[in-house]
């Protein structure tokens, strides 16, 4: 972070073609610019405040003028005496205000970023997991993160709520890193980030493309498949090093977008894959799986649960072949790595209840999910518990009451952040895709876990709670209120039915 005049926040606008016009004093372009927020809560003096979002009111500037802010950034001139700096695209200038702010904090880190539909949190906690036994190895400090689970900075630790932040709070997380020491960030990239920008500035060191499916087709995300996957490409514009899954679908349009942008890695089950993959094996509680690299040949193992995780351990594998990783450091990272809220498993004692919880959301994570469970866990009946968010992610309805459906025996469809959307009107368009299964609506996420875990009969039955993980917050309306996670109403109620147990 640096402090520099208005006026040089100015001229980078003008430069990058963003300035529409400046309103105010020219006293004030001397001003020293002390701080950079869209948020209120985050004020400081002489602070330079953008006015950005659906949900912005002008009395939250007025706010800011009265607390600290030495001007504003908006696309609407506002009736305040503030000085004003108007510009034409809120989201690109917020990227490039931070860059100036922060003072190109991303360049002097090494920098992972990943995208998909499915699998980006696993995978980088993998790759955050290789990278801490390295770390540790070389005696420097553990890597940050930035994810849809929690984030780390080194001066943040917290749980999220958002894939991928706002450019400003993005390159606030680089620079708390760069100046903590650290020496490498791990992060997803949302499609959204992408679209919109918010990752604008950043050269990542290599990035991830595990596989594309369909999701987040809405009114307030992509307007159809096309948007999405063209929105997720655009990766390939701002990286180095490209490892890319071959076998997802559209590998190979996937594999020509990044042609030519940089350096390619490749991963998968085809013999011409840089890293290539072999057979795979579950053993006890582990999987074990043969990889090949230009570097070494040898049988590795994970031991997460969900055989569709080797996949995101040959993500992870390719990525720090391109950070030139040491093997060792890779096979114990990849050993003992943990996502929270990834195919967290939980037994009653009597081991006739099995409860997973796990993030999956969309189509691919619940064919992968359910597909894997049933393959791993044979004869027992399994119970879905899940919802879908309010005003995003249609197709999230249809397609998450057709797999569960198909592979489930009961389902239960509870709230998930339903935000400004009624949740029956969510539970209505999930019901009506649940063909040939039997389900429940319970809209308390504590009362359908409880169902699930002490009321369904059956001698021996597997639970899916997805969604939610460790997750302590529902989004209600525009807030987040505070609630147990799907981990804390687990081991409730499992205590519960083991007390009962042992009373009998």
């Amino acid at each position: 972070m640096r402090i520099l005049k208005l006026s040089e926040y100015i001229n980078i606008l003008d430069k990058d073609g963003l300035l529409v016009e400046f309103k105010g004093d020219t006293t004030a372009l001397e001003t020293d610019i002390k701080g950079l927020t869209f948020d209120t809560r985050t004020l400081t003096e002489n602070a330079l405040f953008v006015c950005k979002g659906a949900h912005f009111k002008a009395e939250y500037l007025e706010y800011a003028v009265n607390n600290g802010a030495a001007a504003y950034v908006s696309e609407t001139l506002y009736e305040t005496d503030a000085p004003a700096l108007i510009v034409s695209d809120i989201r690109r200038a917020m990227s490039v205000l931070a860059a100036l702010f922060f003072d190109n904090a991303p360049e002097k880190i090494v920098s992972v970023g990943i995208t998909g539909t499915k699998g980006k949190s696993t995978t980088a906690y993998y790759m955050r997991a290789v990278l801490d036994k390295w770390l540790e190895g070389e005696n420097k400090p553990k890597s940050a993160v930035i994810s849809s689970i929690d984030t780390y900075d080194g001066v943040m630790n917290f749980e999220s709520h958002l894939t991928t932040p706002e450019a400003i709070e993005l390159y606030r997380h680089f620079n708390n890193a760069v100046e903590s020491g650290i020496s490498h960030l791990t992060m997803e990239v949302s499609s959204q980030a992408l679209k919109y920008g918010r990752v604008s500035g950043i050269n990542f060191d290599v990035v991830c493309f595990s596989n594309i499916g369909t999701d987040h087709i809405s009114p307030i995300e992509h307007a159809d498949f096309e948007d999405y996957y063209t929105s997720k490409l655009r990766i390939f514009d701002s990286c180095k090093c490209a490892c890319i899954n071959t076998d997802a679908d559209h590998a190979e349009r996937t594999l020509a977008a990044a042609d030519g942008k940089c350096r390619i890695v490749t991963y998968g089950s085809h013999e011409n894959d840089t890293i290539y993959c072999s057979n795979v094996e579950k053993r006890g509680d582990s999987i074990f799986f043969s990889v090949r690299t230009p570097e070494f040949e040898r049988e590795m193992c994970i031991t997460m649960p969900g055989l569709f995780n080797v996949s995101n351990a040959l993500a992870t594998i390719a990525m720090c072949y391109a950070l030139g990783v040491p093997e060792k450091y890779v096979y114990e990272g990849l050993e003992c790595a943990r996502a929270g809220g990834r195919m967290q498993v939980y037994k009653s004692r009597d081991e006739k209840i099995i409860v997973i919880v796990d993030y999956a959301h969309n189509r691919m994570s619940f064919e992968a999910l359910f597909s894997s469970v049933r393959i791993e866990y044979p004869g027992r009946d399994v119970i879905a518990v899940f919802g879908c968010p309010g005003k995003k992610a249609h197709l999230r309805r249809v397609d998450l009451g057709e797999v569960a459906a198909k592979y489930c025996d009961y389902i239960i469809i509870t709230e998930e952040d339903s935000g400004e959307e009624p949740f029956e009107s969510i539970a209505a368009d999930i019901a009506a895709n649940i063909k040939g299964c039997e389900y429940a609506v319970l809209e308390d996420r504590g009362l359908a876990i409880k169902k699930a875990i002490l009321e369904y009969e059956a001698a021996k039955r597997i639970i899916l709670l997805t969604g939610k993980g460790e997750e302590t917050r529902q989004k209600r309306g525009t807030e987040y209120i505070d609630c147990p996670s799907d981990v804390d109403y687990t081991l409730e109620f499992l205590a519960e039915y083991d007390g009962a147990l042992a009373l009998n």
